[in-house]
């Protein structure tokens, strides 16, 4: 049973934040579940998300006056890391670089760096993990002899809530009319409005649900779009989320982290990329045919929208293939598998300290 604190040092910010944060909230139910304790610290204030950090039973702390990924942060988040009793520091964020890896682990502690897309120059964590599609260690040849890697979807971060979804069975209808829209935690070009106003000049019997993220700046624009058409729900900071995915028949999605949560549920979904860093797991998730990609949020058309729509819902050969490929991808033991890994390293420091003495 694990005994000590995890410090998560999470990049949080209005418009790229909150994709990050939730999947470090996954890491951290996992390591609540093996006995531990969390505490996440913070650049920014995010006040939904923290009120849902404290709901957990983790604790939040915030930076002040430093700049994220700078010395001053890694030498700040090793002071909490002291405070606090850690032996584990979390890091991700792509102001993170390598020098702020060697100083926290310099610092004498062990450290996971959550990654995406290789970023950094050279990589001092004690474990790696990219839980991309795409993830290769190839891209990974600049690191410590003691680095490990944990690749792929069978890390997928998956919260707690998922969880007793491992198993479930989608029942796969002929004519699809569920719809559900979840275009990230803040959505900045507004995506959501043109999805909806594609929905609108559709045709038959459907409804639609749209997830709108606490940080999105569009709400009222939205309760506007929508009016009392009762075929759309708007919904806010969902707690729910498995159970809107499991009522779904066909998603529209932003290429964020919820991909992998679309995936374990077995959604066919439609892909916006909404930021550059998606591009490349939308692309690999169109290629394999676990997904299709609508287009980038800028040029993305309503046509296209309302042509993608009114084809895959009365397509069910190809909803039922997108469904199988993505089950296929994401079995739901992600977190599992990384807290037993993070354990395992504890252990072999151990033996090694014993074996010095």
């Amino acid at each position: 049973m694990i005994v000590h604190t995890l410090l998560i040092r999470a990049d949080g910010g209005t418009q790229m934040g909150t994709g990050h944060l939730m999947r470090c909230l996954a890491l951290a139910q996992g390591w609540q579940e093996a006995g531990g304790e969390v505490l996440f610290v913070l650049a920014w204030e995010m006040p939904a998300i923290e009120e849902r950090l404290w709901q957990e039973g983790m604790q939040v702390a915030h930076l002040v006056g430093v700049v994220a990924g700078s010395e001053a942060d890694a030498a700040a988040t090793a002071v909490l890391a002291n405070q606090h009793h850690a032996r584990w520091v979390v890091v991700d964020g792509y102001h993170f670089h390598s020098a702020y890896q060697k100083q926290i682990k310099e610092a004498g502690f062990s450290l996971l760096f959550i990654d995406d897309n290789a970023h950094a120059d050279h990589y001092y964590a004690d474990l790696v993990l990219n839980q991309n599609i795409y993830a290769q260690a190839h891209l990974y040849q600049a690191r410590e002899p003691y680095t490990r890697l944990l690749l792929g979807t069978s890390f997928a971060l998956l919260r707690r809530e998922f969880w007793p979804w491992r198993g479930w069975q989608r029942p796969m209808l002929e004519v699809a009319s569920h719809l559900l829209v979840t275009l990230g935690g803040s959505d900045p070009d507004n995506v959501t409005l043109k999805v909806i106003q594609a929905l609108q000049q559709l045709s038959g019997d459907w409804e639609a649900v749209i997830v709108v993220g606490g940080q999105n700046p569009h709400y009222q624009e939205l309760v506007t779009a929508v009016g009392n058409d009762p075929r759309f729900q708007l919904r806010q900071n969902v707690p729910n989320m498995p159970e809107l995915m499991a009522w779904a028949d066909l998603a529209v999605s932003a290429g964020g982290s919820s991909i992998w949560e679309l995936a374990f549920m077995g959604v066919p979904t439609l892909l916006v990329t909404l930021a550059d860093n998606q591009s490349e797991a939308v692309n690999t998730l169109a290629q394999n045919g676990i997904c299709l990609k609508l287009d980038q949020n800028r040029t993305l058309t309503l046509a296209r929208v309302k042509e993608y729509l009114e084809s895959v819902l009365k397509d069910s050969a190809q909803r039922a293939l997108m469904h199988k490929r993505a089950r296929d991808l994401v079995d739901g033991y992600g977190v599992v598998r990384i807290v037993n890994n993070m354990q395992s390293a504890d252990l072999e420091e151990q033996h090694e300290s014993i074996e010095g003495c």
